[in-house]
């Protein structure tokens, strides 16, 4: 039987499209593929009996074309500060097996699953101020800042709001300045899309 869970937290997805991501819209990748990352830091949760506060986790991604034709590939990245019951947890979590239509969507487009790496992750966010900054060392490095006014150069605001929403019901929309992968699945894409947001996911779906 499934185990029951919780994962209240914050949340950042940094891609490859221009700001604004088109999987939001149906629309077909900016350019062809899709890849980058994304990752949370759960501020309270639980997994069946294993307390999940504090536990932070990443992904990174890499998709041929549009994610829904498939055949992508992905990293997980498991905090080192975290236990092994808790990273049992992400990666049941993650891979779809622990219920959720989010997360199970993503795994069933999903060929490759790269052997886990452990390693410290540094996880700032301030959605308020969308601004934000995940380094995990010799892995990957991003940085969220808010999307300027051309014209006064003021921070210009964009929310998303999807009702029906899997991933995330609204998330702000910020530019990656810095948003790259040194790992197995490398990239270098400053300027890019940045999704942030305040979730609730368990395992019958999310909940905020």
């Amino acid at each position: 039987m499934t185990a029951t869970w919780r994962l209240k937290g914050k949340w950042i997805k940094n891609c490859n499209c221009a700001a604004g991501c088109p999987c939001d819209f149906w629309a077909p990748p900016t350019h062809g593929g899709c890849e980058g990352m994304l990752a949370m830091q759960v501020d309270e949760g639980h997994f069946g009996k294993t307390p999940m506060k504090g536990v932070k986790f990443a992904l990174q991604y890499r998709w041929p074309g549009p994610l829904h034709e498939g055949n992508g590939t992905v990293q997980p990245i498991l905090d080192a500060r975290t236990s092994a019951a808790q990273r049992d947890a992400v990666l049941r979590i993650v891979s779809g097996q622990a219920g959720n239509p989010w997360f199970e969507v993503v795994a069933s487009l999903v060929t490759t699953v790269l052997e886990p790496k452990v390693a410290p992750i540094e996880f700032k966010h301030d959605l308020r101020r969308r601004r934000a900054r995940v380094v995990i060392p010799g892995i990957l490095e991003t940085t969220t800042e808010p999307i300027k006014n051309l014209a006064t150069g003021a921070p210009h605001v964009i929310d998303v709001v999807l009702p029906r929403g899997m991933e995330y019901r609204t998330a702000a929309v910020g530019q990656a300045v810095v948003n790259r992968g040194m790992g197995t699945i490398s990239y270098d894409w400053p300027g890019s899309h940045s999704s942030l947001a305040h979730v609730e996911q368990t395992q019958a779906g999310l909940k905020r």
